[in-house]
């Protein structure tokens, strides 16, 4: 027989068992609907269901373009692309690809510094948010702004359908280009897609395809949608050491011959040369004790 001391305890469980529940839905519901804070100048787009919430991000990370080295044609042209956008008059779509840690995302970024006060906006968008870039979009064409739809090291694999609302967003659509928007993406891919040993070879057998020119015309089709093409490629020596320099002159250090000397081995130590190898070097050199920049080994 119940008894209503018993009564009490079941309550008691059962409501803190109502809050667990609450608890975990407030992770995965989307927030009430709010207006964004269009006063931030970066932002992070975050899907739920096929809309999504612009998440201002208060602290960007940027800094100014002189600091990134050995990328000047690459920096000219895409100064030159977001000049023309801001300006109201055409620009492309810009697709940043090569070899990693050559300065593709860190150019974008620093676009901020130097254009934020000119209306320039980045929204970050990860490729498992892009079902919901049609939202987005019918968000922003009506802003003054001018946004940059960021996506950093973007690349498909087979099996995976995102690429088509990013391929109907930059020429697709039947509606009208926002023209307050441009999508600018880094990726190690030239064509964003695998392409397969099997895609160069003529259809044989029952199970060849009949036209497989299609499929390497599908798996192209999305970076054909990017105007402009910037290509980054890895550092030599005297490349690498020149970003070191820029680095380390940004926190009143010099490349001495015992900081080059280490910086060469901490590349040797990486297995490779790049503006990301550059950075981490300078970071660690910085950070030590004055007494502590010496070579080690």
């Amino acid at each position: 027989m119940t008894t209503p001391i018993d009564k009490k305890k079941d309550k008691k469980f059962l409501r803190k068992r109502i809050h667990e529940v609450l608890d975990r839905l407030d992770l995965i519901l989307p927030p009430k609907n709010q207006e964004p804070d269009w006063q931030a100048i970066a932002y992070k787009w975050q899907k739920y269901g096929y809309g999504g919430v612009l998440i201002a991000l208060p602290e960007p990370h940027t800094f100014p373009i002189a600091r990134l080295a050995n990328i000047d044609t690459q920096t000219k042209q895409l100064i030159r692309n977001t000049e023309q956008f801001l300006a109201g008059r055409p620009a492309n779509n810009v697709l940043l690809t090569g070899a990693r840690g050559t300065g593709k995302s860190s150019l974008v970024k620093s676009l901020l510094h130097e254009y934020a006060e000119q209306g320039l906006r980045i929204i970050e968008v990860d490729k498992n948010d892009l079902v919901s870039l049609p939202y987005l979009l019918s968000l922003l064409k009506e802003r003054k702004e001018k946004f940059i739809i960021f996506c950093d090291d973007l690349s498909f694999d087979i099996g995976e359908n995102e690429y088509k609302e990013l391929k109907t967003a930059l020429d697709g659509s039947l509606s009208a280009k926002a023209n307050n928007v441009v999508v600018y993406a880094t990726s190690n891919r030239r064509h964003l897609m695998p392409h397969m040993m099997s895609d160069n070879i003529a259809s044989t057998g029952e199970k060849g395809e009949v036209n497989p020119q299609e499929t390497v015309e599908e798996k192209t089709s999305l970076s054909d949608r990017f105007g402009l093409w910037l290509s980054f490629y890895p550092f030599n020596q005297e490349e690498y050491l020149k970003a070191v320099q820029s680095w380390l002159e940004n926190a009143d250090l010099e490349l001495t011959e015992e900081a080059q000397k280490a910086a060469i081995h901490w590349a040797q130590m990486r297995g490779g040369r790049s503006g990301r190898v550059a950075w981490q070097f300078a970071c660690d050199w910085i950070g030590r004790k004055p007494e502590e920049r010496v070579l080690e080994i």
